[in-house]
């Protein structure tokens, strides 16, 4: 028996919200009465030590040139390998792009419980017991398990993220067993749109702009850009102004896109239509700017600009510069 954190890695290495779902394994590992196993997964293990220095009591390493680059079949089959030589029946990972799709095939394979997008975690009667937000966030859902071997898939930001220390915990290499002819994705070409800019679902704040930019969308995201960037900030959207053709889609922020859960959330001519609200309503801070002093996105802000947002936004971007030092 064990609690297995699967360390997801990309290009820049381990994501940042593994640590935060391996911060909340260690509590549930000591409710539980056993360890905290962390999995890296990939054609390069060398973040090793980085990863030991999050306190996880083994860390495992599963190796392949089969797994340099993401495949699905090939991720879930090596994860599973270790799911077995770590005894594990509590998996858990960050509900990123990958880890949702790798959480599901890795339950349905495992014939294990399975909790998607988990807000919080808790052991009760010495069962985990996963909870989940719905309806638009409107209800919390505690999800039992009848299931030997549970997997969960957690919100990022759900967590703090945790300090670290020294490095420490034991170094266990799995063999992933895995041949090309293993796998049935064939990688053909990978193409990058990464531009070094802040991570939606990484961000402690996000600057996101909607329909109401219709009067100039490439000045308005400028505006909404320029905020972004004097506040460290990502910059997202609604569905409206994505498929407006406004913004690419990497931005949205919505049922249909992006959860995110920062600190703050400024929303700049954002109706507030109840998809995209499912999508940031757990903000903890709120600030919505439009014009229309009735749009229903003013229910859910904790602060309200009535006002339009070509002049809103320069001022505020000039404000935070000042106050900021930038």
């Amino acid at each position: 028996m064990s609690v297995m954190v699967w360390i997801e890695q990309n290009n820049n290495g381990p994501v940042g919200n593994s640590f935060e779902v391996l911060g909340k394994a260690k509590e549930l590992a000591a409710a539980l009465g056993t360890q905290t196993v962390a999995v890296l997964v990939g054609g390069d293990t060398a973040n090793v030590e980085q990863v030991r220095s999050y306190g996880a009591d083994v860390v495992m390493t599963v190796t392949s040139p089969s797994l340099a680059s993401y495949r699905l079949s090939a991720y879930v089959k090596a994860l599973r390998k270790a799911v077995e030589a770590a005894g594990a029946t509590v998996i858990l990972m960050a509900a990123t792009v990958r880890g949702r799709e790798v959480a599901a095939m890795l339950g349905s394979e495992l014939e294990a419980g399975y909790a998607p997008d988990a807000i919080d975690l808790r052991v009760e009667g010495g069962k985990l017991v996963a909870v989940r937000s719905v309806y638009s966030n409107n209800i919390l859902a505690d999800v039992t398990f009848n299931s030997p071997v549970q997997v969960v898939s957690v919100r990022p930001r759900s967590f703090p993220m945790p300090e670290p220390g020294a490095a420490s915990g034991e170094v266990k290499a799995v063999d992933a067993g895995l041949s090309e002819g293993d796998i049935k994705e064939q990688v053909i070409e990978v193409k990058s749109t990464d531009t070094g800019e802040v991570s939606l679902t990484d961000a402690s704040i996000i600057v996101s702009g909607g329909r109401g930019v219709q009067q100039d969308p490439a000045k308005g995201f400028e505006l909404v850009a320029q905020l972004a960037n004097v506040l460290g900030a990502a910059v997202g959207a609604s569905r409206a102004a994505v498929d407006a053709g406004y913004i690419p889609y990497k931005h949205q922020v919505g049922q249909t896109g992006k959860t995110v859960k920062p600190d703050l959330y400024i929303a700049a001519g954002i109706s507030g239509a109840i998809q995209h609200l499912a999508g940031m309503g757990g903000s903890k801070i709120i600030v919505a700017i439009n014009k229309d002093a009735e749009a229903p996105i003013f229910e859910k802000a904790n602060y309200g600009i009535v006002g339009d947002l070509y002049q809103v936004l320069p001022a505020l971007t000039a404000e935070f510069k000042k106050r900021l030092g930038k």
